[in-house]
């Protein structure tokens, strides 16, 4: 598996970097750095995710940004280098998947908005029917989704790397902030109890 880095920097990047300072720290991180695919690390982040941005390149030669949601861990670990899931019927343009057909490389970004951490990974893609992979569908399929499943996407890891955290703005989904204030709902209840009790022996005591 590549270094995320011998995908991503080019000439020009390569040549800013020169001239920036940083081209040295770079280097020394491709020779020594050595991946032989997904970690368990990598594997539970991505299963925590409920969802990514996607890029694929269009015939026209534009990038193209899709965002991917779903229930968290519909985006599978299929093994060290291999991701994938149900691709469900949506509008019909079919624009990413179209894109596979003539340039199949693709780049996608995972976000951990609470933990200011992101996952950017380079890979291949392929769109695998259904109906005579049955076997890949039982383990990619979602529980209790009454989604029509159209077709199956693919992911073969080339390269990936974390991120720094740095401008990562932190959100918080519905669960998440019920997550976080269950603590303090469950210590108002408790005073609002206690309000009620003691109003209530002020009465007695008053009657």
């Amino acid at each position: 598996m590549n270094y995320f880095g011998k995908i991503a920097f080019g000439k020009a990047a390569k040549a800013l970097q020169e001239k920036a300072g940083s081209r040295t720290a770079y280097a020394r991180i491709e020779k020594e750095t050595r991946r032989t695919g997904l970690t368990d690390y990598e594997a539970s982040f991505i299963a925590r995710r409920d969802s990514f941005y996607m890029a694929s390149i269009t015939e026209s030669g534009f990038p193209y940004i899709q965002h991917r949601g779903g229930p968290k861990g519909f985006l599978k670990v299929l093994d060290a280098t291999h991701l994938g899931f149900i691709d469900f019927k949506g509008n019909k343009q079919y624009v990413s998947v179209g894109n596979f057909e003539t340039n199949n490389n693709v780049s996608l970004f995972l976000m951990d908005y609470p933990n200011k951490i992101r996952l950017k990974i380079f890979a291949k893609a392929e769109v695998i029917t259904i109906e005579d992979n049955a076997e890949l569908y039982h383990e990619l399929a979602l529980n209790n989704s009454a989604a029509k499943a159209e077709q199956m996407i693919v992911f073969r890891v080339e390269a990936f790397d974390w991120n720094c955290p740095q401008h990562i703005t932190p959100r918080y989904t519905i669960e998440e902030i019920e997550t976080i204030t269950q603590p303090q709902k469950a210590y108002i209840a408790q005073l609002e109890t206690e309000i009620a009790e003691l109003k209530a022996k002020i009465q007695k005591q008053n009657a």
